[in-house]
């Protein structure tokens, strides 16, 4: 009889890794700590297919125990410190500890994979690469933090056709718990400070997101990002593309894309006008040249990919526009959740503008941030938890405008409305720099419901 794999969390990716596991015959036990009844529905729903779920369960070594047998694999969500203390127990005893992306990974060989990390821009990347795939004739579905987990793409795949190439956009958390994923296209965005209070040090976090990249068989860096362009000497065989100039590469970097003359350009000269791509900002074109670069590696003509962009409809929660009310236009980021990348959609946009800020805030470097508010914003309203952190921010920072707060975003958005009619504002941006998890699930919940009450608002 084999060793029974134990799922931990009957979330999203919990539930994904759960029934591909089954699917794939595997003798599957689900924990959750917690209990309720929307759990116990969804218990019910896998417990029908032989998928044993149990309630109520901490992570905690005595619940693994009360199994029938000891487990031989132990999946965790991307919520679950690699690290934990308990994981480390179970290692300890034999248990090989991984996470969703990986189980999905194992089930999908053969498919090629085009990895997608960084800091802030994978989204987009994700999402417009995916695009351009499909829109060029490819079947190259996108996962991950994007659309479908990882493992409910690969249940599809076991049930279906296997699609051409699968598009995966990954975190920090996803890689360093799936450590044998070897894309064969890897994709880095950006690197700045993020989810230290995880990882630690910026060192550390840089690694994580390296070991995917090092895995890569292509390997297409931003010659544009700060962090990866001082690294470059470490990556001989990569292609770097840049939003900007040629001649801003060093010579560390095998030049790959670039801009010239508002045109597209690669060895073979321009390919096509980056105004096919409808998006502002500088952060765009570098978004816009990795995806092209991407496309081309996958086959697709300059043309196909220039089609691809024109059609392109946009980030949901990224610069998101929502409408445009009595002359004022109101955006959605709420994919903003750090400060470096609520300053690229402060750089993204004209002044004045009204910018709502706050949720849970996380450790990072605010300089630039708070310089860009004073530059571009008359008005900030805060709200969530950290409201007074980010009062004493703008307050240290000698910040000239008006600052107000509510405790939540339903109050203050009116307000942010009533402000940029008194300061004359084109704008009403929702930028929070902060994570969600004070008030709302995740940030697509958070952008949903600034989405809603602005189309409902008269």
């Amino acid at each position: 009889m084999q060793d029974p794999v134990v799922v931990v969390g009957l979330g999203r990716s919990g539930i994904g890794a759960a029934r591909l596991l089954n699917a794939r015959g595997a003798d599957v036990w689900l924990l959750e700590s917690n209990s309720s009844a929307e759990l116990k529905r969804r218990a019910d729903e896998l417990n029908a297919i032989g998928i044993q779920v149990e309630l109520g369960k901490p992570l905690a070594l005595e619940s693994f125990e009360a199994l029938p047998r000891w487990p031989s694999t132990v999946v965790i969500s991307p919520g679950i410190a690699f690290d934990h203390p308990v994981l480390n127990q179970l290692r300890d005893r034999g248990c090989r500890v991984v996470g969703e992306v990986e189980v999905a990974w194992q089930a999908m060989a053969g498919i090629p994979w085009i990895g997608i990390t960084g800091t802030n821009g994978k989204t987009t990347v994700t999402s417009l690469v995916a695009h351009l795939l499909q829109q060029g004739g490819l079947d190259a579905p996108a996962c991950g933090n994007i659309g479908a987990s990882a493992a409910e793409l690969a249940l599809a795949c076991l049930e279906g056709e296997q699609p051409q190439r699968v598009v995966v956009e990954l975190s920090s958390y996803q890689i360093e718990a799936a450590p044998s994923v070897q894309p064969s296209i890897g994709v880095w965005t950006t690197l700045t400070p993020d989810h230290l209070d995880r990882h630690g040090t910026l060192e550390r976090y840089r690694s994580i997101k390296a070991g995917l990249l090092q895995q890569s068989g292509r390997q297409f860096l931003n010659a544009d990002d700060r962090d990866l362009y001082a690294h470059a000497a470490e990556w001989p065989q990569a292609l770097w593309v840049s939003g900007g100039d040629k001649d801003q590469f060093s010579a560390a970097m095998t030049p790959h894309l670039w801009v010239s003359g508002e045109q597209l350009c690669n060895q073979t000269g321009p390919l096509f006008p980056c105004a096919a791509l409808a998006m502002p900002g500088a952060h765009n074109r570098q978004n816009l040249a990795l995806a092209t670069a991407v496309a081309l590696e996958c086959g697709l003509s300059p043309a196909q990919i220039e089609a691809g962009c024109r059609s392109f409809p946009g980030v949901p929660h990224r610069l998101e526009r929502i409408r445009e009310l009595s002359g004022i236009t109101f955006y959605n980021d709420s994919k903003a959740t750090n400060y470096d990348a609520s300053l690229v959609a402060l750089q993204s946009l004209e002044r004045p503008l009204v910018v709502l800020a706050g949720g849970r805030a996380k450790r990072g470097e605010p300089g630039a941030w708070l310089e860009a508010l004073g530059q571009k914003a008359a008005a900030v309203v805060l709200f969530g938890e950290a409201q007074s952190t980010f009062r004493e921010l703008l307050g240290s920072a000698g910040y000239p405008g008006v600052i107000e707060q509510q405790e939540h975003l339903d109050q203050a958005l009116p307000l942010a409305r009533r402000l940029a009619e008194q300061l004359n504002c084109q704008a009403v941006l929702l930028s929070p720099a902060c994570a969600s998890f004070d008030q709302y699930r995740d940030f697509e919940v958070r952008g949903d419901h600034f989405r809603q009450l602005v189309e409902a608002m008269a």
